[in-house]
């Protein structure tokens, strides 16, 4: 049972089902109350010790259904009698040593798999092959180019040698039983290739998802297709996810500091330099003030979702941030963001500033007009566009100004390096003034640059 269990977690894992050791405990205590003969209270008893949300309840429901639907492994398995055996072996010359295989007392006999085989018992065939799935390590499996190994050796470990031992001595003595247990072995080959596209099913899926965010983390955020959309969505909340757990509470040490050896010693000196009072040096940290400006115009659409998703999860790690989002004009999206989910404040900024022309001068001069004075020498400014200004004024010098009233200016940019210079872009006029410029193409780079931002602050 405890095997069975650990292998479930694995697959619940895999079905991103986040299972820590501590609800593991609990699961396999629960079970150990229940049992395993009523799968209806198992599956309520995993779903209440595991699952935390309502999509990890119906995956988990489907990890049970998938994982369950095979046997469990048996020890004992049940011989078949020699009433079982053949009917042509009263027929045949062979029929004594046939009943003697069927009753699997004869040396000269049939091995175990013939005669389970020749038995026909479905179930002690579908628990041998669990049982041979557990020795082959069927959970190991992660690719499917891995099926063919996995099911050789399941079938190896049900003892296939010795079956085609036994098919080679009757072909010579009993040809009709020798055809009907390769009839049989067909479909044992096709009974384990089933069982192990289940395991590549709940195994492999964990693995193939891994492989898959990794493609995406490496692809253009630009060249995204429309069916890619909802899953690069997901996986750039899951790097916002990643950011709030990393940054977002202050660790102990930060808070109490390094110990100071030298003046511990020094105050332990009465006491024979027994550290019975401590001291501790803390480096001073300035408080984070960031202060984004993003692109959201017609030129970088497909990648300004991402960008807002991005910068959403900055106002949940740092508490001082106020965003703008900007085309040919710029406007605050503090509030937008802090106040509503997500999609609704993606949706609610590009439809008030979004798809525009981009405008690179005048939405510097609002920023100057209106904003300026949010700048601090404590405060961190990020620039997420592509710099393109349609050939209008770029109004460089007022980025000049921002990078001598901050802490440092960054400027992300979705566009290859080659392109930038070329054509309306102003960026080498820009990048004069920024102290970080980098290329946020894909993901990958993006998650980077945002907390390479943020532990500047821990």
């Amino acid at each position: 049972m405890r095997e069975n269990l650990h292998r479930f977690f694995r697959a619940a894992r895999g079905a991103g089902v986040h299972v820590s050791p501590a609800e593991s405990i609990d699961a396999m205590r629960a079970v150990a109350q229940i049992g395993l003969t009523d799968r209806a209270i198992l599956r309520d008893a995993l779903l209440l010790t595991l699952a935390k949300s309502q999509d990890e309840k119906l995956a988990l429901g489907d990890c049970f259904d998938l994982f369950f639907s095979q046997p469990e492994p048996r020890q004992d398995q049940p011989k078949p009698n020699s009433d079982d055996a053949s009917p042509e072996a009263d027929q045949s010359p062979s029929s004594g040593s046939d009943s003697e295989a069927g009753g699997g007392q004869s040396p000269e006999g049939l091995g175990p798999l013939a005669q389970m085989l020749l038995s026909q018992d479905r179930n002690a065939i579908s628990a041998a092959i669990a049982s041979a799935s557990g020795a082959a390590s069927l959970s190991d499996i992660r690719y499917s180019t891995q099926r063919g190994i996995f099911s050789s050796r399941i079938l190896d470990a049900m003892g296939l040698q010795r079956l085609r031992d036994d098919l080679d001595e009757l072909m010579a003595t009993n040809p009709a039983l020798a055809e009907r247990l390769r009839g049989a072995l067909d479909a044992l080959r096709e009974a384990v290739r089933d069982t192990v596209a289940q395991g590549l099913a709940l195994y492999a899926r964990e693995e193939a998802e891994n492989l898959r965010h990794e493609i995406l983390r490496n692809a253009p955020l630009a060249r995204i297709e429309r069916r890619q959309v909802a899953e690069m969505r997901a996986l750039i909340r899951q790097i916002a996810r990643r950011l709030r757990e990393r940054y977002s509470k202050p660790r102990k040490r930060q808070r109490r500091g390094h110990l100071d050896v030298r003046r511990t010693l020094r105050r332990n000196a009465a006491w024979g330099g027994v550290p019975f009072l401590t001291a501790w040096k803390r480096k001073h940290r300035d408080r984070p003030k960031i202060v984004a400006l993003c692109d959201v115009s017609g030129s970088v659409a497909q990648v300004s979702d991402f960008f807002l998703l991005l910068i959403h999860s900055l106002h949940e790690v740092v508490d001082d941030v106020r965003s703008f989002a900007f085309s040919s004009h710029l406007i605050e999206v503090s509030e937008i963001l802090e106040k509503k989910s997500p999609e609704e404040a993606m949706a609610e900024i590009m439809s008030k500033v979004g798809f525009g022309s981009s405008d690179y001068g005048t939405s510097l001069v609002d920023f100057e007009k209106d904003f300026m004075s949010t700048l601090t020498p404590q405060t961190t400014v990020i620039v997420l566009g592509d710099a393109r200004s349609n050939n209008l004024d770029p109004r460089a010098d007022i980025l000049r100004r921002v990078s001598e009233r901050s802490k440092r200016l960054v400027w992300l940019n979705p566009e290859g390096r080659l392109a930038w210079g070329f054509g309306d872009s102003e960026m080498p006029r820009y990048a004069t003034f920024c102290s970080v410029v980098r290329q946020c193409a894909t993901a990958q780079q993006l998650e980077r640059a945002v907390s390479d931002i943020v532990a500047t602050y821990q």
